[in-house]
């Protein structure tokens, strides 16, 4: 029988749980509904139907907002803004197309097309490493896939991208041993802000502290710890399993979290880059591909220092990893607005339908 839980029912949701799931949830998140009333004219009767559905489902509009306290993450649920018309045209250009008429760029034959680090290249069974020309970081690199196609991609694939990114940052601190911070990301196709097409993840050496956002998440966790005795990541996944929004990949457990960046955002908490990471990532990606119609998409691990720093990291898992849909790359509309920039993010993918595409 098909799951009929949805986002919109959170809160009696949550009030079904036993007890202490419930006090678990209530000190990680705030949940309020409220309602949004429209009253149109008859003669927008025929187009809020061909839109979304019928009039009535207009009038009265269910919105939930959910609030993470701890981290203070926000995403607002309406399930009428997934159908809501995009009046802005698509690109004309067809996606496969536009890939397969990009074969020949310079990481199709990276050993000619690309500058290496100080250190060398990385090979790996299939990817190569580059140092990416126009820097963010003083190590900043390109792992290079030896497939074109960025959808296409095997598990064999993705535990090599792991295990090659591990090794370019373990010879970027031998260079360096001041460089420290690790920070592995893939963009996949333009929408995500990738500026090649060809397959491909970057990496990230850091110095002095790490990025902002790791920071604050590593802060996060040590602040609830504080305030309740209790590890928040282990709370975290908690919750969501005793809400249906996880899965398991050995020690890695996938949630579909209750508060997404953007679209369909799947939250990895594990102890170490390693095969199970890979698998969790290989299973996130294949639904995105295959089930979500996802066509591009960001990733970003959060990861463990390669070596001594002042902070203190024993609370964070040995890697956060965070997989987001960019939307559709034909369309013109872009999927972050002003809410997202600056308020909370206005999601219209339900993450009790999302799960369901992990089986």
């Amino acid at each position: 029988m098909a799951d009929k839980r949805t986002i919109l029912e959170l809160e009696a949701l949550v009030a079904a749980l036993p007890a202490e799931e419930q006090a678990i949830f209530r000190r990680i998140f705030h949940v309020s509904t409220t309602f949004g009333e429209v009253v149109p004219p008859e003669s927008m009767y025929d187009w809020i139907a061909r839109y979304f559905g019928s009039v009535e489902a207009v009038r009265r509009q269910k919105i939930v907002k959910v609030t993470n306290r701890v981290t203070l993450e926000g995403a607002l649920y309406n399930e009428l803004r997934a159908r809501r018309p995009i009046e802005a045209p698509s690109a004309s250009s067809d996606i496969e197309a536009t890939i397969e008429g990009n074969r020949g760029d310079p990481f199709c034959r990276p050993l000619e097309g690309t500058p290496e680090d100080s250190f060398g290249r990385i090979r790996g069974t299939h990817s190569i490493t580059a140092s990416n020309i126009a820097k963010y970081d003083g190590f900043h690199g390109v792992i290079v896939f030896d497939e074109h196609h960025p959808l296409r991609f095997t598990r064999a694939a993705i535990g090599d991208y792991l295990r090659t990114g591990r090794r370019w940052a373990e010879a970027a601190h031998a260079a360096d041993p001041e460089a420290v911070y690790y920070f592995f990301m893939w963009n996949c196709l333009w929408k995500s802000g990738a500026s090649i097409l060809h397959g491909h993840a970057q990496t990230t050496l850091s110095r002095g502290m790490p990025y902002a956002r790791v920071e604050a998440l590593r802060q996060a966790a040590h602040r609830y710890t504080a305030a309740y005795g209790e590890d928040y990541f282990a709370d975290l996944v908690r919750v969501h399993r005793a809400l249906g929004l996880s899965r398991a990949f050995g020690q890695v457990e996938a949630l579909a979290y209750l508060t997404p960046i953007k679209e369909k955002e799947f939250f990895l908490v594990g102890p170490r880059d390693d095969d199970d990471l890979a698998d969790a990532l290989f299973a996130v990606l294949e639904a995105y591909v295959g089930r979500l119609g996802v066509r591009s998409f960001n990733l970003a691990l959060y990861l463990h220092p390669l070596g001594e720093v002042s902070e203190d990291w024993s609370l964070f898992p040995g890697v956060v990893g965070r997989i987001v849909d960019r939307g559709d790359p034909n369309s013109r509309t872009s999927d972050i607005g002003a809410m997202e920039l600056y308020a909370a993010s206005v999601i219209s993918s339900d993450p009790f339908r999302v799960i369901e595409a992990l089986g």
